[in-house]
């Protein structure tokens, strides 16, 4: 088994529960002939959705083709927790999230939330965001999939870890400090303000929820990558 940064960007993507006899869902396989027109014998690549991966042949039986390789674990690992938003925002923030890199995905209800799910919706809802993040990972090309808890309150949060709330009294993003909460429209209540200290400022601006997680998963996943580094070094190498 060797190991590689990711998969190649160039071949599409599809997960499969076991790489050592890989068998494709209907869905991705039609996804696969239909809307990206994969044809029999054009190379894929084939992932576990844990970070394993090969390239493989198309066809009505997936051939694999080389190697299995494992993508590294992510350090560190970065997670953003937003607050529930209307109609299907949290679709697009979970894939937005996805793409970007993020590693865990935790909705969740603040004090000022006005998305409020019973049991059975959020049971639904979240096993929607699931299929909206596997759907994501295989059109960035991700082989390792985000984790999407359930539906947590912001008590749980601080069981995350060291959470930072996104606010405008904070420090900028640091990879010391991977895990960032974006309150609801309405803000942060005093109660929740007191039970966590940590800050983060994401912009100048006022921020709709959804562009406030979606900012801070791009921060710290360009810091993380090197991407803003390599940014800033270059301005002022110039």
């Amino acid at each position: 088994m060797s190991e590689r940064a990711r998969p190649p960007v160039r071949a599409p993507l599809a997960f499969v529960d076991d790489l050592d006899a890989p068998t494709l869902s209907p869905h991705d396989e039609h996804h696969l002939r239909r809307v990206l027109r994969v044809r029999d014998g054009d190379a894929v690549t084939i992932a576990d959705g844990a970070g394993r991966w090969c390239h493989a042949t198309f066809g009505d039986r997936v051939q694999v083709s080389s190697a299995v390789h494992t993508e590294p674990d992510p350090v560190p690992p970065i997670t953003i927790a937003f607050a529930l938003v209307k109609g299907d925002r949290p679709e697009y923030v979970v894939q937005k999230l996805t793409e970007l890199g993020v590693d865990r995905i935790v909705p969740f209800v603040a004090a000022r939330s006005v998305v409020r799910w019973d049991d059975a919706k959020a049971e639904r809802n979240v096993d929607r965001l699931r299929k909206v993040a596997r759907e994501a990972a295989m059109q960035c090309r991700r082989a390792r999939l985000p984790t999407v808890d359930p539906i947590a309150v912001f008590a749980d949060l601080p069981a995350l870890g060291v959470v930072s709330l996104a606010d405008f009294d904070g420090d900028p993003p640091a990879l010391d400090r991977p895990i960032v909460a974006i309150g609801p429209e309405g803000g942060w209540a005093d109660d929740e303000r007191a039970l966590v200290s940590s800050r983060v400022v994401l912009s100048p601006y006022v921020l709709r929820a959804e562009t406030a997680a979606i900012t801070a998963a791009a921060l710290l996943a360009a810091l993380r990558s090197g991407v803003a580094g390599a940014a800033t070094r270059a301005a002022a190498d110039g």
